[in-house]
């Protein structure tokens, strides 16, 4: 078990940037869009063995040839401000009793991740996930920030659409997206946007928009066959706040059982259940 470098790039003042698939693999799907624009560089790997079972197997005459695995890769890009990192995790690690990387196994490949930011002098680290969040489909997501020092408080609050997740006073709800076996890249592209100023860089994200609007077309396509009491339910989402001195809401907890039973009820009758 550890980490295999191909090579030791020299790099200057170098931040990392790390993402596992999570909720509608959102933060994955940014942090590798941004991997992609900037062509970064592969350079090492965590070996496979004592995280992953292998995805498929090779048999040959009766004896096994080769076993596959998900990849957990290391790549850099230098950009003449500052060098980047990228960390990308096809999967989570196995075991536990989650889908998600839990437990021992879940420390292990993390302190395995930032031994290398350690080894490069890393000045920072970015990672990206998701929360599940009570927001209508035709809203720009929010990113939700969590900063581990005090002095980057300051900074997070210049971002556009951001806030800091101490700051969130619903911290969770129904998405009646989870019935839908589809990513989110509306979100990917708002975790992108604060990614990409917080490193003073721009990319092209017109990959991303053309991905969005193909996506969001399945998704209005789906929301117009909901049943119209559901979807005046669903209309007050859009007045969903996540910070501040409250107001009396506009969803009500009894609406958001009420919803979530409905849509439930919805998507199985599609053959589609929210797991």
């Amino acid at each position: 078990m550890g980490v295999k470098l191909y090579k030791r790039p020299r790099l200057k003042n170098p931040v990392m940037i790390a993402s596992w698939p999570g909720i509608a693999n959102i933060g994955l799907i940014a942090v590798d869009t941004l991997r992609e624009a900037l062509e970064a560089e592969e350079f090492g790997e965590i070996e496979p063995w004592d995280f992953f079972y292998p995805q498929r197997v090779s048999i040959k005459g009766g004896v096994l040839e080769a076993l596959e695995f998900p990849s957990s890769k290391f790549y850099f890009r230098k950009t003449g401000k500052q060098d980047l990192i990228f960390f990308i995790g096809e999967e989570q690690p196995a075991g536990g009793r989650s889908v998600y990387a839990e437990g021992e196994k879940a420390y292990q490949i993390a302190n395995l991740v930032l031994d290398v930011a350690e080894k490069f002098h890393c000045r920072r680290v970015y990672t990206s996930g998701a929360a599940v969040a009570p927001i209508h489909h035709t809203m720009v997501p929010r990113v939700w920030a969590v900063p581990n020092n005090p002095d980057l408080i300051a900074e997070i609050k210049k971002y556009e659409n951001t806030i800091l997740m101490s700051e969130i006073e619903e911290r969770e709800g129904p998405v009646y997206l989870q019935g839908l076996p589809l990513p989110y890249p509306k979100a990917s592209r708002s975790v992108l946007e604060v990614l990409t100023s917080s490193l003073g860089i721009e990319v092209d994200m017109s990959k991303l928009d053309r991905w969005t609007e193909q996506l969001e077309q399945e998704i209005e396509d789906v929301y117009n066959q909901i049943p119209s009491e559901i979807k005046k339910q669903l209309e007050k989402l859009k007045q969903v706040t996540y910070a501040g001195p409250a107001e009396p809401s506009p969803i009500t907890e009894e609406d958001k059982r009420r919803i979530m039973e409905d849509i439930d009820k919805f998507f199985k009758k599609r053959g589609r259940g929210i797991e």
